[in-house]
């Protein structure tokens, strides 16, 4: 990972205000946070990163804050992350890298592998059971069904000879390759992507979700998974002040407006 976490602290984010009432109150600038921060690398670029993803890069290895845009959000919290990066890096967004909070906000991902020994016409949809214990599979979660070949070349077929060369079955044209999609977690080359699909936020609970993958001549094939646990984020603070800080004892104390 070419992102550095060690060395950097105190790290902080101030909402700007967007003007001031004669009595001293401000108005927040919606979305707009400047982001300091200290640090003990005196040759390295600096990447900030809001919900896991880029925000921005520092302009030379001096800067020590940025303005940042952040989402609007009064269910779940906004996690904001400083990384210290080589030079030559410095212009790389490495979102993929960094952990993202989709199990901060109360949602389910699940993902499976797209074998090749799917029919070509196949379809797959995603049920729950609402923390009841049993699926209901008459109303499926996902809009509409996910086709698991969206294009014909995604498909190996009879012989899977080389690209253009013969004249059975489909050519693998665009399938996944050996290192490409899920590696390591199935079959090496053709079977080593995956089709992956995020619940919408749900509410605390046990929940157990399963997909049903149905051919053409609407044959199905199910698979459950065990019970999952739901445990969505408390609602940030609002409102909140400085009452007091002690530097000796490095207590901090919150007042609420």
């Amino acid at each position: 990972m070419a992102l550095i976490k060690e060395g950097i602290e105190k790290v902080r984010a101030f909402e700007l205000p967007g003007g001031i009432w004669g009595d001293g109150d401000s108005v927040a600038a919606p979305r707009q946070v400047l982001v300091k921060w200290s640090s003990c690398w005196g040759d390295k670029f600096y990447q900030v990163y809001v919900n896991g993803r880029y925000a921005g890069t520092t302009l030379d290895c001096d800067q020590r804050k940025m303005v940042v845009q952040t989402p609007i959000s009064l269910e779940s919290p906004v996690r904001i992350e400083v990384f210290a990066t080589e030079a030559c890096d410095a212009s790389i967004d490495f979102s993929d890298e960094v952990s993202q909070p989709a199990g901060q906000s109360g949602r389910v991902r699940i993902d499976f592998l797209r074998r090749q020994d799917l029919p070509a016409d196949s379809t797959a949809q995603i049920y729950f059971d609402n923390g009841s214990g049993e699926i209901d599979y008459d109303n499926p979660l996902t809009d509409r069904a996910i086709r698991i070949w969206p294009a014909w070349q995604d498909k190996a077929g009879f012989g899977m000879s080389r690209f253009g060369i013969g004249d059975f079955g489909y050519e693998s044209a665009a399938a996944a390759g050996f290192g490409c999609g899920s590696f390591g977690r199935g079959l090496f080359g053709l079977d080593a992507d995956t089709i992956e699909w995020l619940s919408p936020a749900l509410q605390a609970g046990e929940y157990k979700f399963a997909v049903k993958i149905t051919d053409g001549e609407g044959n199905e094939s199910n698979s459950e998974t065990g019970q999952i646990t739901v445990e969505p984020p408390a609602k940030p603070a609002e409102r909140l002040n400085v009452t007091s800080f002690d530097r000796q004892t490095n207590t901090l104390i919150l007042g609420v407006r």
